[in-house]
């Protein structure tokens, strides 16, 4: 058998997952965490179970060495599972990156000028791409990036009304992001009802930690909710989403926060945490439920942005077909679902209480047999999708 190992990688942690080529199952998966910490850890899950450990990390190097002996000590074993690929997920891809990319010097050194748009990702990515050429230096290794599936926005979409000279030398547009997950998404949505992707027009709407709202029409990303960053839309856990930019000018010239400190703000202290004081939506939800009323301002956030954007989009595509929700919030908040829906009847949208409520995991339908929308939950899979499209690259880079 072979297999695609699939790597994500942070600054200071990485995942990873073992993938059957053929089958697609799931091998193993593990975390690489605290490089460059004091004390690091690795948590492995293979044939045998979950194993765990501790050592020190000093860098992404020593981590891959830390991930090669978990699969040798607790297998698989590579050499039975010999790698047709690594796949990479890069969050940034710019204009440049519009398809799965297979690495060489040049790729790594556009990724690292695209570290601009991206300063706390693409460097991180980078460091896991090295590390892992180093440890795989005779299998190819393929860039999956987080932009991708968005290259096909129409100007008018992607295009932010400022000055079009300073935005094009700056690299001022919209790029969109969780491209893997939105794409990796309608397509098993479509396979799911057994109907032509070509035929459809989609919203997809991911939900977790990080969240963005994506139209699909006839497979194609039309329109997306993040920007030129992952701060713009939604509302996150910890990010902002939508603002007024003249927020930003108002709070420098009269709290006097700095560059550094705005951007702090809008990524790490805003969303639900700068709402209720709490960035996970469980801990909302229940505070909520309490009587805490920061908690329910943060949550009829969250939805009105959310109705703000089915609308707009159900707009943009002329009609909706279907409507999915998807990842960690989008999949398991059974009650969020239903606030958001709520009143969304003139769209020919009807939710199933029954069936929302079900504690079912797989990929299931929500609405009623009666509705002219169809709603769906669709579990999201991006480390599936970046090993299809990582075997997509190399056999195209051995067709040429």
């Amino acid at each position: 058998m072979s297999a695609v190992l699939v790597v994500n990688s942070g600054s200071s942690s990485f995942k990873y997952q073992l993938i059957d080529s053929e089958s697609e199952e799931s091998l193993a998966s593990g975390l690489v965490e605290r490089i460059g910490e004091a004390s690091g850890r690795t948590s492995h899950r293979g044939p045998d179970g979950t194993s765990e450990r501790t050592l020190q990390i000093p860098d992404h190097t020593a981590g891959f060495r830390a991930m090669l002996d978990a699969f040798a000590e607790h297998g698989p074993s590579l050499d039975e599972n010999p790698l047709d690929a690594v796949g990479h997920r890069v969050v940034h891809g710019g204009k440049r990156f519009f398809e799965p990319t297979v690495v060489t010097p040049l790729v790594e050194i556009n990724i690292e000028d695209l570290s601009d748009l991206a300063p706390l990702h693409n460097p991180a990515n980078l460091q896991g791409i090295r590390a892992a050429r180093a440890a795989f230096p005779d299998v190819p290794h393929v860039a999956v990036f987080d932009t991708a599936f968005h290259q096909t926005l129409p100007p008018a979409a992607y295009t932010y009304a400022i000055d079009a000279g300073l935005a094009e030398r700056h690299r001022v547009r919209r790029y969109g992001f969780h491209g893997t997950s939105h794409k990796y998404v309608s397509e098993a949505a479509a396979r799911f009802l057994g109907r032509p992707i070509e035929e459809l027009r989609q919203i997809v709407l991911h939900l977790g930690n990080g969240a963005s709202a994506c139209a699909v029409r006839g497979g194609r990303s039309v329109e997306t909710s993040m920007g030129m960053t992952p701060l713009e839309g939604l509302v996150m856990g910890t990010r902002s989403g939508d603002l007024d930019p003249a927020v930003l000018l108002h709070l420098a010239r009269r709290a006097h926060l700095g560059t550094d400190e705005l951007d702090e703000l809008l990524n790490r202290r805003s969303g639900l945490l700068g709402l209720s004081g709490r960035g996970d939506m469980r801990d909302v939800r229940q505070a909520a439920e309490n009587g805490d009323e920061a908690a329910r301002l943060a949550l009829d956030t969250t939805i009105h942005r959310l109705k703000h954007y089915i609308g707009a989009y159900t707009a943009l595509l002329g009609g909706l077909d279907v409507l999915v929700f998807t990842a960690g919030i989008g999949e398991n908040d059974a009650r969020l679902r239903e606030e958001t829906l709520e009143g969304l009847g003139f769209l020919g949208i009807e939710l199933d209480p029954e069936r929302n409520a079900a504690s079912d995991r797989g990929a299931r339908v929500i609405s009623t047999d009666g509705s002219a929308v169809t709603v769906l939950v669709v579990p999201t899979n991006e480390e599936l999708e970046i090993a299809r499209q990582s075997l997509q690259a190399v056999a195209r880079e051995r067709a040429d």
